[in-house]
């Protein structure tokens, strides 16, 4: 916590590793919002110094010297008028504080505000009813009028007119509103972020333990697919399609105004607008929001009682909020930042859980698109231009055009036909291929158009969420179409993209998607635009910052093109140059070569500013025992490179470790391989030479699933079994996991207690150096990074990755104080120096090298026994 402060104060970017089970979250929590307390006491007080203290004439002669050509009556006069207009500000600032903290404390202690609102808003509802129940009755009576034969729903597919940013000073939309309520000053705040939304309300609920808890005020963001409480929004399931869906409905509502007034002149049908998105009810939200701390699940709950978007109404919150908590993507993605209205100028970050910082970053500004995806838009888009073409506008139209020709020229650099089913188009030349993005733009022959502009277009327009509507309305071969020529062609597009898609599951050879990958592939299948637009975005990175990647397939729709962000620093550059501070947290940071390298001296920032901070762990140092192995009970030497793993001799000498061990150690033993292929391998090499059946003498063996919609059932069985065993006694004494480093239970997944006593790890889990992608990254570091004691940075790159997933791994047991286990690090090369300087500090200091087998097999008995006697 001291040293957390002393960064704040001197305005410093901070790693910080603090093992799981140490009290990192409140440790983060009470050193930041303390520093804050500090920082605001001190404000104020030199607020009323200078307030109360010299008058602004005295401030303006105190110390007051001539500058060089200068008289000193200009000089003083300059001197006085600063101090005054500062003194303004000041007491500005200080009636704002004020207005707002007796607000806030008047909800606070007059509960009946509360109730008067909730009257008045059920009031408004029931007045709006009655109002729509006339309206419609009016409606029926004059019956519909369709403007130029269009349905009445279809009236909202329709582009409407587009301004550039240039052609107008304010783009209308929510996103950058002008209602003056809503601007207001940002007081300093900390902005805290994590990986997932448990983990944000896991950080809300610690907040809420603190002796902090009942005075700050804290906001929660979040996507709209967890805040929205509009069910019909949320009934579309897909992020993209309720970001866009929102987005459209609040554009409607912007409009109205304008329909009503253009009203005498043409009837216009009325077009959906969200009845959660009221300024006045968003305003109490966000009273409520900043009066009482509260996780995503309390926030949405609040906005149901409110009826009010709790997804507009915490932006509203954040001006005055003195802590942020949000997901990564939110604040590490600029347009994303720039839309919820966070201003990062002088401001405290803390990002926890940051050990994937860097691939995070990557994979935000990434993007890929399939042959099938491009092939399928361009079909849409066609159907929707030639459905449409007399009601759009000439701006639209062109841009319409723009976006077709490129998805032509993308799928020409597939070697394909964009009118053809891909499915059926034979690649010739298979492979894969990196361009640089100037090469690819003039090789696709579309360097002549400005895609920031399309990428504004798209983003704008809404046009992906049209197209959407569109496909909902024609795509499916449900739906009833009048016999004319134009839907006539629309049935011709069903049956096209039937084809594509029987042409993709063909492609896949799957007879049925798992139902977690069904949202996706529908998304993809009903609006592939949206992840073009993302790949569009993307293009327009530096040249020398990305590459792409054709991956050239057996046919058209399985090849695809990847962006690869290669610099993930000109994404986090903004972020530290902007900020006061910034604090790299996790429990899990070595080596953390990369994060100064790769991320924070690309970034610009000067290694004085940089300061580590890596703390050791709360157990005894009695209960944990970590070994390195060098060699098996049969004296085979341990070293699983690609060469040697696969040999029928290392696979025995695995298999024998394993049998051993089981004997001695009780409870739950998770053992880690490097790949689910090689896991597989030697799973079917046991099996046929009888270890697995030795191996169930003493534990019932679970295998890490591949899909994520299993892997909970097989930890609930894995868990019943090590308890059931541990309370009947017997032979069996447990239960064996064999996981996968970089898998789904090598991250997150908590083995604390019985569930891990034993953390296994076969081999060294290196990257594959055969990647073209991770080969385009090592020349690239090559190119542009120093040498490092000697190392090619892409060498080091190799090992930093492997160490990550490593101590990513073993950190998954000893999750608490009481907590004990051993660790088994199975290969000789974890005893190089420059390998084992990158565990962590906590494991390192207490591991042990055993060269025989015999040796370390004594220590863990030993170890393991006591443990037992100890319980």
């Amino acid at each position: 916590m001291e040293a957390l402060y002393g960064v704040l104060e001197a305005g410093q970017v901070g790693i910080f590793e603090s093992p799981t089970g140490t009290g990192k979250s409140l440790s983060l929590i009470c050193g930041a919002l303390s520093w804050l307390r500090d920082l605001e006491k001190r404000k104020r007080q030199e607020e009323a110094r200078l307030l109360q203290g010299l008058s602004p004439a005295e401030l303006g002669h105190a110390g007051s010297t001539s500058t060089a050509g200068e008289p000193d009556w200009v000089t003083a006069f300059v001197q006085r008028k600063e101090e005054r207009d500062k003194v303004d500000r000041l007491k500005e600032e200080q009636i704002r504080r004020k207005k707002r903290e007796d607000h806030l404390q008047k909800i606070r202690s007059n509960v009946q505000l509360k109730y008067a609102a909730k009257r008045k808003r059920s009031e408004e509802d029931e007045t709006k009813h009655l109002l729509q129940l006339s309206k419609e009755a009016l409606s029926q009576g004059a019956g519909a009028d369709v403007l130029d034969q269009l349905d009445h729903n279809e009236e909202e597919l329709i582009l409407a007119e587009y301004e550039s940013d240039e052609e107008k000073k304010v783009v209308s939309g929510l996103e950058e509103d002008d209602d003056d309520d809503l601007e207001e000053e940002h007081v300093t705040k900390i902005y805290y972020c994590s990986r997932t939304h448990s983990q944000l309300s896991q950080f809300v609920h610690e907040v809420q333990k603190s002796p902090f808890g009942k005075d700050t005020r804290l906001v929660s963001l979040g996507s709209r697919q967890n805040l929205c409480v509009n069910e019909e929004v949320r009934r579309l399931g897909a992020l993209q399609l309720i970001n866009d869906r929102c987005m459209e409905m609040q554009k409607n509502k912007h409009e109205k105004k304008s329909d009503e007034e253009n009203e005498g002149k043409k009837r216009r049908v009325s077009r959906a607008v969200c009845p959660f998105y009221s300024y006045e009810q968003m305003q109490f939200l966000r009273d409520e929001v900043l009066v009482e701390v509260k996780d995503i699940e309390q926030l949405v709950s609040l906005g149901r009682e409110t009826k009010a978007c709790p997804y507009y109404g915490s932006r509203y919150a954040i001006p005055a909020a003195q802590l942020v908590v949000l997901p990564y993507q939110m604040l590490l993605h600029e347009p994303t930042r720039s839309a919820a209205g966070i201003k990062l100028k002088d401001q405290v970050v803390i990002i926890d859980e940051a050990h994937n910082l860097i691939d995070t970053i990557t994979c935000i500004h990434s993007a890929e698109v399939s042959g099938s995806q491009l092939c399928c838009a361009h079909s849409q888009l066609s159907q929707y231009m030639e459905r449409y073409r007399k009601r759009l506008k000439a701006k639209n139209l062109m841009y319409i055009k723009q976006i077709l020709y490129l998805l032509e020229q993308f799928v020409a650099m597939l070697g394909g036909n964009v009118n053809q089913n891909p499915g059926c188009q034979t690649v010739s030349q298979t492979g894969t291929v990196l361009k640089s993005i100037n090469d690819f733009l003039f090789q696709s022959q579309i360097d002549n158009i400005n895609l920031f502009k399309v990428q504004r277009y798209c983003e704008k327009s809404l046009i992906s969420r049209k197209l959407f509507g569109f496909m909902e309305r024609y795509g499916g071969s449900a739906t009833a179409v009048k016999n004319n020529k134009e839907n006539q062609k629309l049935a011709g597009l069903q049956n096209f993209l039937l084809t594509l898609q029987q042409g993709s599951d063909k492609e896949a050879g799957t007879a049925q998607s798992p139902p977690v990958e069904a949202e996706n592939n529908q998304l993809q299948a009903a609006s592939p635009l949206m992840q073009i637009e993302r790949f569009l975005s993307a293009l327009t990175n530096a040249n020398q910052d990305g590459r792409v990647i054709l991956n050239r397939q057996g046919t058209v729709g399985q090849s695809s093109l990847k962006f690869l962000l290669l610099n993930p620093a000109v994404h986090f550059a903004k972020v530290v140059e902007e900020c006061r501070a910034v604090i790299i947290a996790g429990g899990t940071m070595q080596p953390v070569a990369d994060f100064r390298e790769q991320l924070l001296s690309c970034a610009g920032v000067d290694p004085a500013r940089v300061l580590e901070f890596s703390c050791g762990h709360v157990i005894p140092p009695e209960n944990i025992l970590p070994i390195i192995l060098c060699n098996g009970p049969s004296n085979q030497q341990l070293e699983f490179t690609y060469q040697t793993r696969d040999l029928p001799q290392m696979m025995d000498e695995t298999g024998r470790i394993l049998c051993n061990l089981c004997n001695v150690i009780p409870g739950g033993v998770v053992c880690f391989f490097p790949s689910y292929e090689y896991e597989k391998q030697v799973y079917t090499h046991w099996e046929k030479m009888g270890l697995l059946t030795r191996l169930a003498t003493k534990k019932k063996i679970f295998q890490e699933p591949k899909k994520a919609n299993q892997v909970e059932q097989v930890l609930v069985e894995y868990a019943k079994c090590i308890k059931r065993c541990s309370q009947a006694g017997g032979q069996m004494t447990g239960a064996l996991l064999l996981s996968v480093v970089g898998g789904k239970m090598s991250e997150g997944i908590n083995f604390s207690d019985d569930l891990g006593r034993c953390v296994i790890m076969v081999g060294m889990p290196y990257p594959n150096i055969k990647s073209p992608e991770l080969q385009e990254k090592m020349a690239w570091l090559d190119k542009t990074m120093p040498r490092a004691a000697g190392q090619a940075p892409s060498r080091v790159l190799i090992e930093n990755l492997c160490m990550k997933a490593v101590n990513q791994s073993i950190g998954r047991a000893i999750r608490h104080q009481k907590d004990f286990a051993s660790i088994l690090l199975l290969d000789h090369r974890y005893a190089r120096p420059a390998i084992f300087n990158k565990l962590p500090q906590w494991i390192r200091e207490r591991t042990q090298v055993k060269p025989a087998f015999g040796s370390a097999f004594a220590e863990l008995r030993k170890f393991h026994r006591g443990k037992l006697d100890a319980l």
